[in-house]
C-alpha cells in the first residue's frame, strides 16, 4: 500500500500518514486500483492528486466508483471539477445519479480554447483600463483573475494567469523602479470589542439595541446548518430509498420555512439555562424568518402541574417570544400509538419483562424476549395498554444500540397516574427517546436544537424515523449554559424548598427564570447574557457577575431614579426657609432630563444613612460631619450640622441642621440623598445562596449542597423609607435608588408597606468578580 500511494505522487511522509488512517487508505487503495485498470499501472501525479482529493472529501463512499471512472477518462481534470463533482453527489444522495445532469454540473466535456481565455481577459481589463494605468502594478492584478474565471467557469487557472500577465505586460511595459515600491497599507479602523459592539435589531417594528445580537450570532450559525429541505447534505444524516420523496413533502407543506420548537418539560420552573435554549431555539427561527413552537414534553404524568405549564409560557413570553404554536407531547398520543404498533409489525420494537434495575445503564444483560414473535408483542402491548400488567412488570424496548452503547432504548412504560389532559384514557406512557423525535416529524422541525448531552441520541433520532419511514428532522447540539454559586436541578430546589432555605421556585436567591423575575432583572438582560455567552458547542459555566453587569447596563437605561434611605437618621433643619413644604423636582434619568421629572416634598424634617454622617471626619471622608457641610441631592441646598442629638446609650438619633442655598454656599465636598415625608417600606438585600463557586461537586462541598448555605444570603430591613414617588409602583416595576443599587417591586406589597428586592448594586463589588 505503500508503494501504491508514492506511486500516485504521494511523498513518503504523507503517504505513512495516509496509511494510519484506516478507512482513508481503504477508500484511496479501491480508487487507485481501479483507476489503472483503465490507464495502466502508472498513473500521473495530476491525476494521483485527483483520486487523493475524492478519496478524503467524498462523504459517502458508495460514490467513489462513480467518480473514479470520470477522474480515469480523463472526464474530470481540475480540481475545480472535482469540487463541482463532490458538491453535486452531496446533494443527490439518491442512486441511480443523472450522468447527463452530473456532466452539465461539472464541466465535462466542455473545452475552453486559448482564443476564449485571451478574449475574457482582453474585456476585463479593458474594462479596468483607468484604474490599471493609474495604479500600475499596484492594481489587484487578482481581481482581474477572478472576473475572467467568473466567465469561463470551467478554464484553467494557471493559463489564465499566464494570459493576464501578458496582456498586463503589453499595456503598462515592464515594471519600474516606482512599481516595485511596496504599496503603503491603509491604517485599519479599530473596531471595539465584540462585547461592547451594538446594533439596530427590529423587533416586531420597534428598534431596540442589543450586545452582537443573538439574532446577528445565529444568523452566522444559519451558514453552519442545512437550509430548509436539505437534511441530507448534514453529515451523519440517514438517507434512505424515501427520503427525497418525504423532503419534498415537507418543504410542500412548510413552504421551505425555518421550524424549531422549544419543548421543556413540566415538572419544574425554567432556569437559567433554559433561557439559552429559549434564545436559541427563538431566536434561531427569527433569525432565518421561521417559526418557534412551544412542545410541553407531557409525557410523566406523575411529576406535571398545571402551574409548571403556565409558568413555562409565561416566562418564554417575558424573555420576549411568542410561540408560533402551543402543543403538547399528548396531542400526539393516538398517533405515537399506531407507530409503535407499526414498529412492532415492522419487526424493530418488541415487549420485554426485564426489571427496571435490570436494564439500567450501558451494559445490561441482553432481553431474553428480544426475539419473541410479532403476534406475540402485539398481543402483549394491546395487554399493556388495557391495563393488564403492573407498573414495572411489561415495556416496549426498540432494536437499536445507541452511541453511548446503551441497547435497546425503552419507548413505552406502564404508569397508573391520569394524565391532565388525557384523563383515564391511557395508563401506558411513551419516553423521551421515542416521543421526542416523532412529535418533531409530525409539527414538520427542520432544525431539532438540543444540548450537548443529547448527542448520544441523535443516532436513535434518526434510526426511529427512519425505521418508520416518516420526514426526519436534523438534530443539533450545542453546548448548555451553567452558573457558579447556584443549583438548578428540579430535585435540589425541592430541597432547598422543603427544607426552608428558600421561600419557593421563585426566591430571589435562585437562578431561575421566575426568581430572576422577581428580583429584578430585566427579560433583556437575561438575552443579553444569553448572547454574550454566544452560540457555543461547548459547555459554559458563567460567573453570576457576568450576568449581574448585564443588569446594571439595562436598568441604568430603564429604571427611573428615586431616593430610598435604608439606615434612616432624622434631621430637622431648623432655619427651614419656608412655611411649608417645598415642591423638588427629581430628573428621573439626570443623564438625559428629557425623560421627565418626578415631584419629591422637602420638610423642615428629612432622613439621612445613618452611614453619611460621622462626628469626627476622617481624612479622605467627604460626607457629613460637625464643621463639614453636605449638598442634598437635587434639593438645591447645602446643609451644616448644628446639634447632635443622642439616646441614653450614647448613639446619634437626630440632627439639627441649618441649610442654606447651593448658590450662596460654599460647594460642598459631597450630595447626599435624603427623604422627606417618606414611605415606610420593607428592603430586601440579596447574596450568593451559596459559600462556594461548585456546591455539588463533593470534592469542593464534601457535605453536599445543603451545607455549604450562606447564612448572610437574605437582609431585611424592615424599616427603610422611601420616596412618595413609588406609591404608584406595581410588582416588577424597577428603579435605581440613588447611591444604594437597583430595586424591584417585590408582589409581597400590600397597602402601606411596599417591598423592594435589590436587584444589583450600582457597581460590581470587588470580591465578586
Amino acid at each position: 500500500a505503500l508503494r501504491l500511494f508514492i506511486g500516485i505522487g504521494l511523498s513518503e511522509a504523507k503517504a505513512r500518514e495516509t496509511l494510519r488512517n484506516g478507512a482513508l487508505s481503504a477508500l484511496l487503495r479501491r480508487a487507485v486500483l481501479q483507476a489503472r485498470s483503465a490507464l495502466g499501472p502508472a498513473l500521473d501525479k495530476a491525476t494521483g492528486t485527483l483520486l487523493y482529493n475524492a478519496a478524503a472529501r467524498l462523504k459517502d463512499p458508495k460514490h467513489l466508483g462513480f467518480l473514479v471512472g470520470y477522474i480515469a477518462r480523463r472526464e474530470i481534470l481540475t480540481d475545480l471539477q472535482l469540487n463541482a463533482a463532490l458538491e453535486y453527489v452531496r446533494s443527490h444522495p439518491l442512486e441511480p445519479l443523472d450522468a447527463a445532469d452530473f456532466e452539465q454540473a461539472c464541466g465535462v466535456g466542455v473545452c475552453i480554447t486559448p482564443e476564449q481565455i485571451e478574449e475574457a481577459v482582453e474585456a476585463v481589463i479593458s474594462e479596468h483600463r483607468a484604474e490599471l494605468l493609474a495604479e500600475r502594478y499596484h492594481f489587484n492584478m487578482g481581481l482581474l483573475m477572478g472576473e475572467a474565471r467568473n466567465r469561463l467557469r470551467w478554464a484553467d487557472g494557471k493559463t489564465i494567469k499566464n494570459e493576464v500577465d501578458l496582456q498586463v505586460l503589453h499595456l503598462l511595459g515592464p515594471k519600474t523602479e516606482a512599481d516595485l515600491e511596496k504599496k503603503p497599507k491603509a491604517a485599519k479602523a479599530r473596531l471595539a470589542p465584540v462585547e461592547k459592539q451594538k446594533v439596530a435589531v427590529v423587533e416586531n417594528g420597534d428598534v431596540g439595541t442589543e450586545t452582537k445580537s443573538l439574532l446577528e450570532q445565529l444568523r452566522g450559525e444559519a451558514l453552519k446548518f442545512h437550509k430548509p429541505g436539505e437534511n441530507y447534505k448534514t453529515e451523519g444524516y440517514v438517507v434512505t430509498p424515501n427520503t427525497m420523496a418525504l423532503l419534498k413533502q415537507h418543504l410542500a407543506i412548510t413552504g421551505g420555512q425555518v421550524r424549531t420548537r422549544f419543548p421543556p418539560e413540566p415538572n419544574g420552573i425554567l432556569h437559567i439555562g433554559h433561557a439559552k435554549a429559549i434564545n436559541f431555539n427563538f431566536g434561531y427561527a427569527k433569525a432565518n424568518g421561521g417559526v418557534c413552537f412551544l412542545r410541553y414534553d407531557d409525557t410523566n404524568p406523575e411529576k406535571e402541574e398545571e402551574k409548571y405549564f403556565t409558568a413555562i409560557r409565561e416566562m418564554v413570553e417575558w424573555l420576549g417570544y411568542q410561540p408560533y404554536k402551543v402543543t403538547h407531547a399528548s396531542d400526539y398520543f393516538d398517533q405515537l400509538y399506531t407507530w409503535a404498533l407499526e414498529l412492532i409489525r415492522r419487526g424493530q420494537a418488541y415487549v420485554c419483562h426485564q426489571k427496571v434495575e435490570e436494564i439500567k445503564g450501558h451494559n445490561p444483560p441482553p432481553s431474553p424476549w428480544r426475539d419473541r414473535p410479532v403476534e406475540e408483542s402485539l398481543l402483549l402491548f394491546e395487554d399493556m395498554r388495557k391495563g393488564k400488567f403492573g407498573e414495572g412488570e411489561a415495556t416496549l424496548r426498540m432494536k437499536l444500540v445507541m452511541e453511548d452503547g446503551k441497547t435497546d432504548p425503552v419507548a413505552y412504560r406502564v404508569k397508573f397516574t391520569p394524565h391532565h389532559r388525557t384523563g383515564d384514557k391511557w395508563c401506558i406512557y411513551p419516553t423521551y427517546d421515542y416521543t421526542h423525535c416523532l412529535c418533531d416529524s409530525i409539527e414538520h422541525i427542520t432544525h431539532s436544537l438540543c444540548t450537548k448531552e443529547f448527542q448520544a441520541r441523535r443516532s436513535s433520532y434518526f434510526w426511529l424515523c427512519n425505521a418508520l419511514d416518516v420526514y426526519c428532522p436534523v438534530q443539533w447540539e450545542y453546548g448548555r449554559l451553567n452558573l457558579l454559586y447556584t443549583v438548578v436541578s428540579k430535585r435540589k430546589i425541592i430541597r432547598l424548598v422543603e427544607t426552608g432555605a428558600v421561600r419557593d421556585w421563585d426566591d430571589p436567591r435562585l437562578f431561575t427564570l421566575t426568581a430572576l423575575r422577581r428580583r429584578g432583572f430585566p427579560p433583556e438582560a437575561i438575552n443579553n447574557f444569553c448572547a454574550r455567552v454566544g452560540v457555543t458547542v461547548a459547555q459554559a459555566t458563567m460567573e453570576p457577575h457576568l450576568l449581574e453587569a448585564c443588569a446594571r447596563e439595562v436598568l441604568n437605561e430603564q429604571a427611573p431614579r428615586a431616593m430610598a434611605v435604608l439606615e434612616p437618621l432624622k434631621v430637622t433643619i431648623t432655619n427651614f426657609p419656608a412655611q411649608k413644604a417645598l415642591e423638588v423636582l427629581v430628573p428621573n434619568f439626570p443623564a438625559d432630563e428629557s425623560r421627565g421629572f418626578h415631584k419629591v416634598p422637602l420638610h423642615p424634617i428629612v432622613y439621612i444613612e445613618e452611614t453619611d454622617f460621622r462626628e469626627e471626619a476622617d481624612k479622605g471622608y467627604k460626607r457629613l460631619a460637625p464643621g463639614q457641610p453636605v449638598g442634598l441631592r437635587h434639593a438645591g441646598y447645602v446643609i451644616a450640622v448644628q446639634n447632635v442629638i443622642k439616646d441614653v446609650s450614647g448613639r446619634v438619633i437626630e440632627l439639627e441642621v441649618t441649610c442654606s442655598k447651593s448658590d450662596v454656599a460654599e460647594k460642598p465636598k459631597a450630595f447626599i440623598h435624603w427623604v422627606s415625608e417618606p414611605l415606610a417600606c420593607e428592603v430586601r438585600l440579596y447574596e450568593r445562596l451559596f459559600l462556594h463557586k461548585n456546591p455539588e461537586d463533593p470534592s469542593e462541598v464534601p457535605g453536599g449542597f445543603l451545607s455549604d448555605l450562606n447564612p448572610d444570603s437574605l437582609h431585611v430591613v424592615h424599616n427603610a423609607l422611601v420616596n412618595s414617588s413609588v406609591l404608584s409602583a406595581q410588582p416588577f416595576d424597577k428603579f435605581q435608588f440613588e447611591r444604594l443599587g437597583y430595586f424591584s417591586v417585590d408582589p409581597d406589597s400590600r397597602e402601606g408597606k411596599m417591598v423592594f428586592n435589590r436587584t444589583v448594586t450600582l457597581k460590581e463589588d470587588p470580591g465578586k468578580a
